[in-house]
């Protein structure tokens, strides 16, 4: 997984979800536009990532990075709690 460049900012976040309210769409693949990166904050639990074929455990202290333009979804694996944050 690659790490957020050091010269994009954060200028939005998701509410937070958790398993019983994820937005359908992040459960099947999708993408972030142009110049647009993300990432994936767990507060409590663990949530699946699954990025390029690969499937990646998230988190409290694991967060996962969403590339411009790279599909991806995530898939619940039990009880958790995370939002999404946007960075240019």
């Amino acid at each position: 997984m690659k790490e957020l460049p050091s010269d994009v900012n954060s200028y939005k976040k998701t509410n937070i979800f958790s398993q019983d309210d994820i937005p359908a769409g992040l459960l099947k693949d999708h993408q972030t536009k142009e110049n647009t990166w993300g990432m994936i904050r767990v507060i409590e639990g663990e949530i699946m990532y699954v990025i390029g074929g690969e499937e990646v455990l998230l988190s409290p202290p694991i967060p996962g990075v969403i590339e411009p333009e790279v599909h991806h979804h995530v898939k619940v694996v039990g009880p958790v709690k995370f939002y999404v944050e946007f960075y240019k």
